[in-house]
């Protein structure tokens, strides 16, 4: 019988979401870390034998896109670092956040949006599958790509649990990049990360006055918004006139 998702909160998700974990395997990585100062475009190919069907298994190519690492100041770590994603990915966030304080690149804001964009259903085995999807990525040249199994449902979680292990690869070299700019510096209690994001809010908004809206939320989220609150003020007088 097919196992169908409750509402949030129910203990049928809490299943679900740990048997998505539980059961996801990688099969290969990518042999290049994710960017530092730029946005890194992950392929993905994701593959799962479909609920009660025999040799029926769905394989999903898409990609993952990862925005450049951030510091994120304790007050606005609650935001969400997903786009894209269901509820039961954010749900494996959250505990991770909780549980698993070394993942600090995720403290940075990665952020992280699925773009699935096909899925083909193929009547053979799962290894059979498996390895023909192996050799077929192998021929391709893909760098930052990943190969995995898992739940045909919820399958996001399965995504998820791949971007921590690809995050977890690529920590330390993000971690020199960003060392070497130090952007772990602070001034005035300010993260020198998050006075360059708000800098450049700042000049995009002094251009595009729709912006200012967007400025004064990001500013609210940092908890800085009273170091810059005489020059936002400034900023929406210029706009009005």
């Amino acid at each position: 019988m097919e196992r169908r998702l409750g509402q949030m909160g129910d203990p049928l998700d809490k299943l679900d979401f740990w048997y998505a974990v539980n059961n996801t395997e990688i099969i290969s990585l990518p042999t290049r870390h994710l960017e530092t100062f730029g946005v890194t475009i992950l392929n993905y190919y994701l593959i799962s034998e479909l609920m009660d069907s025999v040799d029926r298994v769905r394989v999903r190519e898409g990609r993952i896109q990862a925005y450049r690492p951030k510091i994120v100041m304790p007050n606005s770590f609650s935001d969400s670092v997903l786009e894209g994603f269901g509820s039961e990915a954010n749900d494996y966030v959250d505990w991770l956040r909780q549980n698993m304080s070394d993942l600090r690149i995720l403290q940075y804001g990665f952020k992280i949006k699925k773009e699935e964009f096909s899925e083909e259903v193929i009547t053979e085995s799962m290894p059979a599958v498996t390895d023909k999807v192996q050799k077929q990525v192998s021929t391709k040249n893909e760098p930052i790509s990943a190969v995995l199994t898992g739940v045909d449902k919820p399958w996001e979680v399965c995504l998820i649990k791949l971007m921590v292990e690809v995050v977890r690869r690529s920590l330390q070299g993000n971690v020199n990049d960003l060392e070497k700019r130090n952007m772990f510096g602070e001034t005035d209690g300010i993260p020198n990360s998050v006075r360059l994001e708000i800098e450049e809010t700042f000049l995009l908004a002094a251009r595009d006055a729709s912006l200012i809206k967007q400025l004064a939320a990001r500013l609210k989220r940092y908890g800085v918004f009273r170091s810059y609150e005489d020059r936002f003020f400034a900023l929406v007088r210029a706009a009005g006139k």
